[in-house]
């Protein structure tokens, strides 16, 4: 008998009749002993649903009376899923994230998870019944509801597991695995039977939508054993993500091809080129909480310096406003200007470490399909680039290909 947290999708409770799928799943495990608590989304566009509702009324919705809206879209799933349980004569409860007391910061919009009270689930657990969880809510110690931003059902799912130490997370969704890339792009995509934490976590902050990066990182951080499975498949194992790299010997030399579209670019020019300028030019971005991702720094022969680096497509005026209302004047900055015309494309692999040559086979390959690469990031195990967006799905391609992630 183990103690399993699984976590279903929009997708896989996106009407009523998949809802009592789901429920007939959970009671085949029940049904071998198990003790399950189980985390689910909204449904399927529900969230968007909401969103724009409250942007009809403001256009720009205040963060706070934002998360008070969009949370509603869980609390109707729980309550429906339990009833399915309690159909097929199953023992069910529900709890929203305020009630199983998730304890966030107060970053409405995408909270981060403090600590998890899980005394009440505990006991439940113990007294037969199902759990039945909202993913992606919390509330803050003022009792404000939050929410943890997008994909963060899967943040809960995975720090409910962590919490109550169970055996192992499942995130059910609507593919079978972990792929290659995305077999929507490249139809001979593969799907990969095990990967380790570190190309998972990789891939996930690169683009990946299989998992939400920080449902990665909590996974990793407190050892929580994770599986993705299809929500529509009754066979198949999924995609285990381990510890450790087994059968090193036989290790791929990239796993995976990760991109996203979602991310703009910034370029600040002509500044000094003294110590503390980058911290100018980002410190006001920090505090705005406008995520930054790659950054690179040109310095020129005048002792000027010119900053690149790229938020995501949706912050990016956000960003340029505040650069040019309390920087650009500050520091000097010739010019300020935005592109969010670009994507990145990454690629991953443990197999990095103990190969060479990897970033000019990438480089060349790209090269060799007319491809300009205007930005890079490297890490142990993942180089990034930044092309224009126009060229994404060419690269993901040629670069799957060249790697033979397409070969048994």
């Amino acid at each position: 008998m183990a103690l399993i947290v699984q976590k279903y999708g929009g997708t896989s409770v996106a009407n009523p009749e998949r809802i009592k799928n789901l429920a007939a799943r959970v009671a085949r495990y029940k049904a071998l002993g198990h003790k399950l608590v189980v985390v689910v989304s909204a449904m399927s566009g529900e969230t968007n649903r909401l969103i724009s509702l409250a942007k009809e009324i403001m256009p720009d919705p205040d963060p706070r009376e934002l998360d008070v809206m969009v949370s509603t879209g869980e609390q109707v799933t729980i309550g429906m899923t339990a009833l399915a349980l309690m159909e097929l004569g199953i023992k069910a409860k529900s709890y929203t994230g305020s009630q199983v007391k998730i304890v966030t910061d107060d970053a409405f919009t995408k909270a981060r998870i403090l600590s998890i009270d899980e005394h009440n689930i505990k006991q439940d657990l113990d007294n037969g019944y199902v759990v039945v969880v909202a993913g992606f809510q919390g509330v803050d110690t003022n009792g404000n509801i939050t929410t943890l931003g997008r994909g963060g059902s899967d943040t809960t799912g995975v720090a409910l597991a962590a919490a109550l130490q169970a055996d192992e997370c499942q995130i059910y969704t609507d593919v079978d695995g972990v792929y290659t890339t995305d077999p929507r792009v490249v139809p001979e995509a593969r799907r990969l039977d095990k990967i380790t934490f570190e190309e998972m976590l990789e891939l996930a902050s690169q683009g990946s939508k299989v998992l939400q990066i920080r449902s990665v990182e909590f996974a990793g951080k407190y050892k929580v054993k994770l599986r993705v499975l299809s929500s529509f498949e009754d066979e198949g194992d999924g995609t285990l993500i381990t510890f450790e790299e087994e059968n090193t010997m036989e290790q791929p030399v990239i796993s995976g091809i990760a991109f996203n579209r979602d991310e703009a670019k910034i370029t600040v020019l002509g500044v000094p080129d003294k110590p503390g300028i980058a911290y100018q030019i980002l410190g006001p971005v920090a505090e705005a909480n406008v995520d930054v991702d790659m950054i690179i720094q040109n310095t020129g022969a005048d002792g000027t310096t010119d900053f690149t680096f790229t938020v995501h497509k949706n912050e990016m005026n956000k960003a340029l406003s505040i650069l040019r209302d309390k920087v650009q004047g500050h520091i000097g900055a010739r010019e300020i200007s935005g592109d969010d015309k670009i994507a990145k494309v990454s690629i991953v692999g443990v197999g990095m470490r103990s190969h060479v040559g990897i970033a000019s086979q990438m480089f060349r390959t790209l090269a060799e399909e007319g491809i300009n690469i205007q930005m890079i990031s490297t890490s142990e195990i993942k180089i990034a680039v930044v092309i224009d967006e126009k060229y994404l799905e060419l690269a993901v391609r040629v670069l799957h290909k060249a790697f033979e992630l397409d070969a048994e």
